[in-house]
């Protein structure tokens, strides 16, 4: 069977440093919805590009990669609830159709709330997409006015298939123990990446999700450097804290893992991230320049900064290649 990936398409500029909560590997999933007669919802909330697999069919007909439902033979519309990942002030969405030609949704909206302890039986649900035309095979970027919700429910007029849901925001941490060593740097602990040399291969939002990576794909990648210098990524921190020990994990990264890295490290207050990357060049280093090694953990002990409070990492990768994951343990600041 001939099997098709989606072409990759760039993120919005406002976009890129933003967290999409509607991801499984973060805990997104599917609360309910009207119909996946077709193909099940869950599959929309999948980290991986939408492929069409020529020539599969199941049980309910043509097999497709993404959320389907049924053609509707009376009136109303679908919807799917989705509880996301973590608590997050959403900025934005991708609608993606990939794939579905002659059976996408004509319009689509999205509604949130907030509701930590998921009952949903009398909540209030909040308009953040207004009802907007939906085109066949592609992706549609929209924003909204910042909200902070656990839950979005998305509707499509009057049915069809969505191949992947996006939903872009900032993770809003409810409550933080402070007595209690976390990954200070991690995405359901609030990190994000602020700026990157590059990612041509794969994206450091990649380094702050739980667990280890799944494979080479599931990291932070550069292409090949043809120039001197190297590579390297700002990332706030979630919580401001004081770091104890570094983890840096090249998992499946065997004939490209980096030389050497570094972190540099630095407490900022009231700076836009574009002025971050002009003074990062100067903070002063958490962890010196250390060989690396293929598809193996790394652990140091922060000795230089680690009883200084930071909120903000320099990663630099030397010269290129890949990493997985980064770790910062420590205690939260107050």
């Amino acid at each position: 069977m001939t099997v098709h990936i989606a072409k990759a398409v760039s993120l919005p500029s406002h976009l890129q440093t933003l967290t999409n909560l509607a991801d499984a590997r973060i805990g997104a999933s599917i609360v309910s919805c009207s119909d996946e007669f077709f193909a099940e919802a869950a599959r929309m909330l999948q980290s991986t590009p939408a492929q069409f697999i020529e020539g599969k069919y199941d049980d309910h007909g043509k097999w497709m990669d993404g959320w389907e439902t049924r053609r509707k033979r009376e009136a109303g519309y679908d919807w799917c609830i989705v509880h996301l990942g973590v608590t997050g002030m959403i900025s934005g969405f991708d609608i993606d159709t990939s794939f579905f030609t002659g059976n996408y949704p004509a319009s689509a909206s999205i509604e949130g709330c907030y509701a930590p302890d998921n009952e949903l039986d009398d909540v209030e649900w909040t308009p953040l997409l207004e009802n907007s035309v939906l085109s066949p095979d592609q992706h549609h970027f929209f924003d909204c006015a910042a909200q902070t919700v656990t839950h979005i429910r998305i509707n499509i007029f009057p049915d069809g298939g969505i191949a992947r849901l996006r939903v872009y925001g900032r993770v809003v941490v409810d409550h933080v123990d402070t007595t209690q060593q976390i990954d200070l740097i991690g995405l359901k602990n609030g990190g994000r990446i602020v700026a990157f040399s590059d990612a041509h291969f794969g994206h450091p939002n990649n380094l702050l999700s739980p667990d280890r990576g799944l494979n080479m794909g599931d990291g932070w990648e550069t292409k090949r450097r043809r120039a001197p210098g190297f590579d390297w990524c700002i990332i706030a921190l979630g919580q401001t804290g004081q770091i104890e020990k570094i983890e840096v994990d090249t998992a499946y990264f065997k004939g490209n893992f980096p030389a050497f890295c570094s972190i540099q490290a630095a407490y900022v207050e009231n700076a836009t991230d574009a002025q971050l990357i002009p003074q990062s060049m100067f903070w002063p280093f958490l962890l010196e320049q250390q060989p690396l090694t293929m598809d193996n953990i790394h652990e140091y002990v922060a000795e230089v900064l680690g009883q200084q409070k930071v909120n903000y990492i320099r990663l630099n990768m030397i010269p290129d290649g890949g990493i997985s994951r980064i770790r910062l343990w420590g205690k939260v600041v107050e």
